[in-house]
């Protein structure tokens, strides 16, 4: 049995990557040299163009750095690296808890090392040529030891967490992992932007002038409790805008990336706020909560399935059963169920997006929403015209013609 779940996760992987490259093919295949009709007035012709190559650039560099990952890890599969980890650990450590933190610690700092030469590559040489990056190497190289820092805390605490219970709740492990996990979110849901953010980036609070006046004013008007309005410096890393709705109850605050402030008139930062505050007034950040219960209620159920078969831990080299090993192989095979679940998640967020559309459209103006999101494409590059079928598979909005569309309705 173990051989075949062996044979399950290595065409697994090699069908993951084939799935995902033919959908990008599809999209390759969908950019046409001429400015489409459909895009003339969004994009003139020197601005699509150059759309053109910094999809095309993306797209050849992730066909690259792909290809490296998926033949190493099947490389790594087949000489039975896991299995030899996970020997080295145990020559280290007898005790299981220590075991499982070292073994996924090497397996994320050797693929994050891997992996570094694309990092630098997309950031200082890709966005730099499109004129995006603003990533000093001083930026660069500090992010990522914060990032392998938090790493290290919150992600050994949550492994150590699953751990724990699996081998001592017994038949309550579903319940006490889900309810664990729970805490954790919604805890990260509410303090993330206070606790996180600030060490990656400067957030203060908008200054008193126009647009803090208008946007009290929009809040005032739909009845939204507004009392923190911060804005952090995104431009210390790239050009690209962004605004975004952080916490819950009273711990709501709302960010504006200081290059949105630049970009986009007074009007039309109220009109993506509005579009931010209609996520809150559907209710759609607690929707989401619930649908991430979900996954994970789903997730963990399996995952008390595989870890109880050690042929799991076998298939993957190991000599004896264990719960790393366990756990890694059941994250190989999860594949499927996570495919499928994050569909039906996609769908749900287009939804909300929509949704959200449509409530900045009644209580602001859809029109200045709109420009607000031609700007940001635009500038941004994105790629207006996906294929249908990569929209499907792999957005959680809804393409800039879609929304376009419904909020002129």
């Amino acid at each position: 049995m173990a051989q075949t779940f062996f044979w399950i996760i290595i065409f697994l992987v090699i069908f993951d990557f084939l799935f995902s490259k033919t959908l990008t093919l599809l999209n390759l295949k969908r950019m046409v040299p001429e400015l489409p009709d459909e895009l003339k007035g969004i994009y003139d012709h020197d601005k699509y163009k150059r759309s053109l190559e910094y999809q095309k650039e993306n797209i050849k560099f992730s066909f690259i750095s792909d290809t490296f990952i998926t033949v190493i890890f099947l490389v790594v599969l087949f000489t039975g690296v896991f299995g030899k980890l996970d020997e080295a650990v145990r020559n280290i450590t007898s005790n299981p808890y220590i075991q499982t933190l070292l073994f996924f610690a090497i397996i994320g700092f050797a693929l994050d090392i891997l992996t570094l030469p694309f990092q630098w590559y997309d950031t200082f040489v890709i966005e730099e040529k499109f004129g995006f990056n603003k990533t000093t190497v001083k930026t660069f190289i500090t992010d990522k030891l914060k990032g392998w820092l938090i790493s290290l805390i919150l992600g050994g605490a949550v492994l150590l967490f699953i751990q724990w219970a699996y081998f001592k709740t017994g038949e309550y492990f579903i319940w006490i992992v889900l309810g664990g996990l729970a805490v954790i979110m919604v805890f990260m849901a509410m303090f993330y932007t206070s606790l996180i953010v600030p060490l990656f980036n400067k957030l203060k609070p908008l200054e008193d002038g126009e647009l803090k006046t208008a946007i009290e004013k929009f809040a005032s008007k739909t009845g939204f409790k507004l009392d923190n309005i911060y804005v952090i410096d995104g431009s210390k890393r790239s050009t690209k805008a962004n605004a975004y709705f952080s916490g819950l109850g009273p711990k709501k605050k709302i960010i504006l990336y200081d290059t949105l402030i630049n970009d986009l008139s007074t009007e039309e930062i109220v009109a993506v706020l509005a579009h931010e505050v209609g996520h809150y007034k559907r209710k759609h950040i607690y929707k989401g909560l619930l649908l991430s219960l979900f996954q994970m209620f789903v997730m963990i159920a399996l995952l008390k399935l595989a870890l109880s078969n050690p042929d799991l831990s076998y298939a993957l080299g190991a000599k004896q059963p264990s719960f790393h090993m366990g756990l890694l192989a059941f994250a190989l095979l999860y594949s499927p169920v996570s495919f499928i679940l994050d569909l039906i998640t996609n769908v749900f967020s287009r939804k909300f997006e929509y949704e959200a559309d449509s409530f900045a459209k009644t209580y602001y103006s859809g029109q200045k929403l709109i420009d607000a999101l031609i700007k940001l494409s635009v500038k941004s590059l994105s790629n207006l015209r996906p294929h249908p079928l990569y929209v499907f598979f792999n957005y959680s909005h809804p393409t800039l013609l879609q929304r376009m569309e419904k909020l002129k309705e």
